[in-house]
């Protein structure tokens, strides 16, 4: 979706019209419970996730901090939690983010500064694309080392990892597979375990 949901007065009256959208901008919308992210001047809206997205996420997010934690890795977090992509005009909300302890200095009181180490995208119907397509390139210029795409549909991971400037896929891991990372280190979970109820 392209457009915030507010009132269409307001939009009118307050808001830029689309590819003239700033950081500062960005920085007004209301906490409404939509994600708004900012590419390229242009605002987009997901509305809020299904069910099966928020499994998924919360089931990652566990395993994912329990293991940082664990080995004193670094931080993870969740969305709603802005990341400024310095290297674009991004301003992009991930599903899931990690970013290695001795780079914490990125992290600041409302937003992240820079690119995180991991980030993970849990698919939905309304933003497939995106994911695939706009965010993955934003994330690839931006230095982000590793991206994993969650399929809840088809309850799959991809795990792409940043190879010369380039992500190229290190596995595409179905139900009966071990997602590992590499860029949390040791990291590795079961398909299924992401996906259950």
């Amino acid at each position: 979706m392209a457009a915030p949901a507010l009132k269409q007065q307001e939009i009118n009256e307050s808001w830029p019209e689309q590819g003239q959208w700033q950081y500062e901008d960005w920085l007004r919308l209301p906490e409404d419970g939509f994600r708004y992210e900012l590419f390229e001047g242009e605002l987009l809206m997901s509305p809020p996730p299904t069910v099966e997205h928020q499994n998924a996420v919360s089931s990652l997010l566990a395993a994912m901090r329990r293991h940082a934690r664990k080995n004193d890795l670094g931080l993870v977090l969740t969305a709603p939690i802005g990341v400024r992509l310095l290297e674009s005009s991004a301003v992009i909300q991930p599903d899931i983010l990690f970013i290695e302890k001795s780079r914490k200095d990125i992290v600041h009181q409302d937003l992240i500064e820079g690119a995180p180490d991991l980030v993970v995208e849990v698919l939905s119907p309304s933003n497939w694309m995106i994911d695939r397509g706009r965010k993955q390139e934003a994330y690839r210029r931006a230095g982000v080392r590793e991206y994993w795409i969650v399929d809840y549909r088809a309850r799959t991971i991809d795990v792409l990892v940043l190879d010369s400037g380039e992500y190229v896929q290190r596995g595409h891991y179905g139900e009966h597979d071990q997602a590992p990372s590499e860029a949390l280190s040791g990291f590795e979970i079961e398909v299924a375990e992401v996906f259950a109820q």
